[in-house]
C-alpha cells in the first residue's frame, strides 16, 4: 500500500460519494479544504493524519484521515478510514405554530370552524 493517495480517490473509497467523478467535481469546485487550505485539484495527494473539510448534503463534514484503503469496500471498512470530527447538529423543532403556508390539516380546519362558530357543539 502506498503512503499517499489522490484526494478524489480517497473520498470515493471512504464512501462519501457514489462515484469518483462526483468526488473530483467537488474538489474542482474549490469547496474542499485539506488542513484548512482550499484545494481545487483532485490529484492532490493526502496521507493519514490530514484533516479534510468539505460540504456534503446540507452540512459541512470535517474528517480526519486515519487510513488510505486499497479498494472501495463495504461501509464498515470505509468507516475505518476516517474519524468524523463534524460537530453534532441540534434537531430542528418545527411546531405547528411555526408551520407557514400550505394546506391546513383536518384538525386545523375543525379548530377554525369552532372559532367561527360554524361547528355544531
Amino acid at each position: 500500500m502506498s503512503e499517499t493517495i489522490r484526494l478524489d480517490k480517497w473520498l470515493w473509497h471512504a464512501r462519501f460519494f457514489k462515484s469518483r467523478g462526483l468526488a473530483a467535481g467537488l474538489v474542482k469546485s474549490g469547496r474542499c479544504r485539506v488542513d484548512g487550505t482550499p484545494v481545487s485539484k483532485p490529484s492532490r495527494t493526502i496521507a493519514p493524519g490530514v484533516v479534510l473539510t468539505f460540504p456534503k448534503e446540507n452540512e459541512v463534514r470535517i474528517v480526519k484521515v486515519l487510513g488510505l484503503g486499497e479498494r472501495r469496500g463495504p461501509a464498515p471498512e470505509a468507516q475505518a478510514l476516517y474519524e468524523d470530527l463534524t460537530p453534532a447538529r441540534e434537531p430542528e423543532n418545527r411546531d405547528i405554530e411555526q408551520r407557514v403556508g400550505g394546506r391546513p390539516t383536518k384538525k386545523d380546519r375543525r379548530e377554525m370552524d369552532q372559532l367561527k362558530g360554524d361547528w355544531p357543539s
